[in-house]
């Protein structure tokens, strides 16, 4: 041993001994394969050891990355300082560490771009040895030891309205109710407020709270009647019972439904044209409240009301804005995206109206807050694939008794078309023909076999043509342009779309036409599956009269038979010169006809115009836009939400952090939807109860116990109350989910009755505003200014002008009932405008002209919660607007009508009129030497603008 080692030192001795005999240079030349040899060792060293995470990658992750992919943030979804999300990935293009493979990772591509708009960290690259220890660390496994994370991922789940309910919201009851044995709202009040050092205010006046009630149930002031009633027996009970009982409580209570679905009659987007058989739905809502329909079956008929006998109720699914076939690019993508935008539209509304959460963030990527995952979402998605946004034929006995009445009007109007044949010249005969007419043209010709009809418009008498139905005729009387296998056209798609498909639907009017896409000219063709006999075609540029512009004033028909040949039938030349000055022409020329022909003629009109008007009516009342239904679609996971990067298929199934409902593929569609209703409305979900009670408690005190009522997630705001919230559902759910029986709880609650003036003594009052300045904990009734539609209706109400009747097609409130611009507000009052403001037809986007200044939603987006701004515009509305001098003026005749001529009956009747007391000592006296040189309107508009008339009391 010992000369194994001598020797091995001997060598080394040796070449130090060439070191001092033969010099430095042969010295090195002699150590090189020693050295080599050393280096070689070193090296496989090194490489064999492999790369610490700890020691070596997470300082590097640490120091360039976690600033934005760590606890605080997570750009783009990814999060590198937890190893369950690390190895997740991002949003856009999971997984980034694909272990043993760095070169398919896309965390290596970011790191070594060269692209500025792709290298990460954006500040600049990482140095090449940093970029290498991450490269080997990947290839060698990308291990990273488990329990060594810094940090601790929440658990999104571990949220309090993701829980079951209790009684006590899951939380140790406070001891002021450990010693009450019976529950009510003032219990969970009164011991939040002594938590809080505070205390309940006084109860209210009793007018005051008749007032406040009043407005709350039915959104009208009581009469002078009512409070004299309410004093004299003081039965509260009572009072709630015949408000509950009015129709007037579903038309309010219908309004918050509304602003929180979106509801509007037109259809937004672009164009915004109008949705003519929207107001249905609304109409359902209106009566589910006022019959108290249980909260449950409620949600279910607005889902599934296909299956149980409520056609109007899945309007809801579609009362959001869409883009309809018109505005939709003509490529497969364009289409694959705006079917997607209509789907998450119904998504959205279902998942913020019914459950409080924003499912709709999940659509790109998993929910950054809340435990929906980008999976769930589209899971949602599946129950309502097979909903399209349209119109459908209503099922009930109103519209079953409407569509055969439509059909003997039909037959009648045929009849009559036949008999009026006999008076319309034939085309090209040699006899003038009567000019052309915005209402209806005909042009009648010898019987020709037809299997294409096309209409060439050679000029207008302005602007593009528009043709709001185009008949052609069978020598039987059929009108066989709606049964035409293809129409096809010039269209016009822009924001003043009118569509091909409406040139031939059945419908009339300018809200259902086409127009061409060239000014002066442009043409429209229909084809048949066969051949027919024909011997008229009628059209019109607006068949209800309104519209004489964009008129085809120069024309020719032609007609093909199967072998494809055309031949003009009709020109528009022998017809008489259009002159717009003139339109007192009968629409059949007299010449050649005898006087009893002419007056033959006039009677069969006089008879069609009623049908043709009746027939209108008819047609409308018996459709619903509520959705059309059709075999789903197949719903795929889409990398960042795009329907052309589809990743695996998905089913029907619930969110997976709140059941684990799955439906099969093959389940069929109306199945889903129901298998979706019954999910939400089962007493077991922890969200549908607690939504819809908080949303009651808003209603009555402008806040509700969760301030975002359409946001129960973890970024929505926690319950001031949590204990009562609990309850409240609880309740609600063992009352048979009746809305009203919620509203009795509230409205009856010493809580409610309280005064919104605070305490009897300035400095206990001062300390509570400190504490809580917004009575969220309800030390005192929080006072609030009336909705737009409210002031509106109470106007209306105490000027004698409101008009009751309920249901039906909207009024009006602009000079047109759909487009983007151009809107003139009808200023003029009349019986049809002095309904209600929940039946007025609403306009997507465009506030109302006086009261929409009063924070009235638009219907752009869902309104859960009505912000109340103060602002000049809405002083000056209230003012000097024709509504406001108008409904003063007929308030002033009711008064004068009521008091007599004596002034001072005349200013204590407006007063208790319009704010339910008597005036003043002061009030009277100020008033009299107003009244008596102004005249009373002038009271009665101060009246209206006085804060005691705007504001809850």
């Amino acid at each position: 041993m010992k000369d194994r080692h001598k020797t091995r030192f001997a060598g080394l001795f040796s070449r130090r001994c060439v070191w001092r005999e033969k010099g430095p240079l042969h010295a090195r030349k002699a150590l090189v394969p020693f050295i080599r040899l050393i280096f070689a060792l070193l090296t496989t060293s090194a490489l064999a050891a492999p790369v610490d995470f700890v020691r070596e990658v997470r300082p590097i992750l640490e120091k360039h990355c976690l600033e934005c992919h760590g606890e605080k943030k997570q750009k783009s979804g990814l999060r590198l300082d937890i190893k369950s999300e690390a190895f997740k990935g991002g949003d856009n293009h999971a997984p980034d560490i694909v272990p043993g493979k760095a070169s398919e990772s896309p965390l290596v591509h970011f790191l070594t771009s060269d692209d500025e708009d792709e290298v990460m960290p954006p500040k600049g690259k990482l140095l090449a040895t940093d970029i290498e220890m991450l490269t080997r660390w990947i290839n060698e496994g990308a291990k990273w030891p488990d329990g060594i994370d810094k940090a601790k991922i929440e658990d999104k789940r571990d949220h309090w309205a993701f829980k079951p309910l209790s009684r006590n919201g899951g939380l140790q009851p406070p001891r002021a109710l450990e010693k009450r044995p019976s529950l009510s709202i003032d219990t969970f009040i009164d011991a939040k407020l002594t938590e809080k050092g505070l205390h309940r205010s006084l109860p209210a006046d009793p007018v005051t709270w008749l007032r406040r009630v009043t407005f709350d149930l039915t959104g009208l002031p009581p009469t002078p009647e009512e409070v004299a009633a309410f004093l004299k027996d003081k039965d509260h009970a009572a009072v709630v019972e015949r408000l509950l009982a009015s129709p007037r409580y579903g038309e309010h209570s219908a309004q918050h439904w509304l602003d929180v679905v979106r509801y509007a009659d037109t259809h937004g987007f672009e164009v915004n044209t109008e949705r003519p058989n929207a107001w249905p739905y609304r109409d359902y809502v209106i009566r589910a409240f006022n019959s108290d329909t249980p909260y449950d079956r409620f949600i279910q008929e607005q889902i599934v009301g296909d299956a149980m006998g409520v056609d109007a109720a899945t309007g809801f699914l579609v009362t959001a804005s869409v883009l309809l076939p018109g505005q939709i690019g003509k490529d497969e993508p364009s289409k694959r995206l705006a079917r997607q935008d209509s789907i998450d539209e119904m998504v959205v509304n279902i998942g913020q109206t019914f459950l409080g959460l924003s499912i709709g963030c999940a659509r790109c990527h998993d929910h950054k807050f809340d435990p929906i995952t980008a999976k769930d979402y589209y899971a949602m998605q599946a129950f309502v694939a097979g909903v399209e946004y349209g119109e459908r034929d209503l099922r009930t006995p109103e519209a079953l008794a409407a569509r055969e009445r439509l059909n003997e009007v039909k037959a009648k109007l045929a009849d009559l078309d036949k008999q009026l044949s006999r008076f319309v010249p034939l085309a090209k005969s040699g006899v003038k023909r009567p000019m052309v007419d915005p209402r209806e043209n005909r042009d009648r010709f010898m019987p020709v076999k037809a299997k294409r009809v096309r209409f060439t418009i050679r000029d207008t008498n302005n602007l593009e043509p528009c043709i709001d139905e185009f008949e052609v005729f069978t020598t039987t009387g059929e009108n066989i342009a709606l049964k035409a296998s293809e129409t096809v056209s010039g269209e016009k798609v822009s924001a003043d779309r009118h569509e091909q498909r409406f040139v031939n639907d059945g419908h009339y009017g300018n809200s259902r036409s086409w127009m061409s896409n060239e000014v002066g000219k442009g043409w429209v063709m229909v084809e048949f599956s066969g051949e027919h006999e024909i011997d008229r075609v009628v059209w019109s540029r607006d068949r209800q009269g309104k519209f004489k512009d964009r008129l085809a004033t120069s024309y020719v028909i032609e007609v093909s038979d199967a072998s494809g040949t055309w031949k003009t039938v009709a020109d528009s030349d022998d017809r008489q010169r259009f002159d717009t000055r003139d339109r007192t022409q009968p629409a059949f020329s007299t010449q050649g006809l005898r006087k009893e022909e002419v007056a033959e003629a006039k009677r069969l009109l006089d008879r069609k115009r009623p049908l043709d008007e009746e027939l209108q009516r008819l047609d409308a009342s018996q459709k619903v836009f509520a959705g059309t239904f059709r075999t789903p679609d197949d719903i795929h996971l889409l990398n960042r939400g795009d329907p052309e990067q589809p990743k695996e298929p998905v089913v029907p199934a619930v969110l997976s952090a709140l059941g684990d409902l799955k439906l099969a593929k093959e389940t069929p569609e109306q199945q889903r939807r129901l298998a979706l209703a019954r999910w939400i409305a089962n007493p077991q979900n922890p969200l549908t109860a607690r939504v819809m009670v908080n949303r009651l408690w808003q209603g009555h005190f402008g806040t509700g116990l969760v301030e975002t009522p359409s946001d129960f997630g973890r970024m929505g705001m926690k319950p001031t109350h949590p204990e009562l919230l609990d309850w409240l559902a609880a309740e609600f759910i063992r009352s048979g989910w009746s809305v009203k029986q919620m509203h009795r709880l509230i409205v009856m609650s010493e809580a409610y009755r309280q005064s919104g003036f605070g305490f009897s003594r300035n400095d206990a009052a001062k300390a509570a505003a400190t504490l809580d300045s917004e009575s969220r904990f309800l030390w005192r009734f929080p006072s609030r200014r009336l909705d737009a539609e409210v002031i509106r209706d109470s106007m209306l109400a105490v000027s004698g002008l409101l008009d009751l009747k309920m249901h039906g097609r909207g009024f009006n409130l602009f000079d047109k009932r759909g487009g983007l611009t151009g809107f003139e507000p009808v200023e003029t009052l009349t019986p049809e405008n002095t309904r209600r403001m929940i039946y007025a037809h609403k306009v997507r986007r465009e506030p109302e002209a006086v009261f929409g200044a009063f924070d009235c939603p638009d219907a752009g987006q869902s309104t859960a919660v009505r912000r109340s701004s103060t602002t000049p515009i809405q002083a000056l509305n209230l003012f000097n607007s024709r509504f406001t001098l108008d409904t003063a003026t007929a308030f002033a005749t009711r008064v004068q009508k009521e008091a007599g001529a004596d002034i001072a009956a005349q200013i204590t009747r407006a007063y208790q009129l319009a704010l339910n007391r008597p005036p003043s000592t002061d009030e009277l006296r100020e008033a009299t030497p107003e009244v008596r040189e102004h005249g009373l309107a002038v009271l009665c508009r101060a009246l209206f603008n006085s804060n005691e008339f705007l504001f809850l009391p």
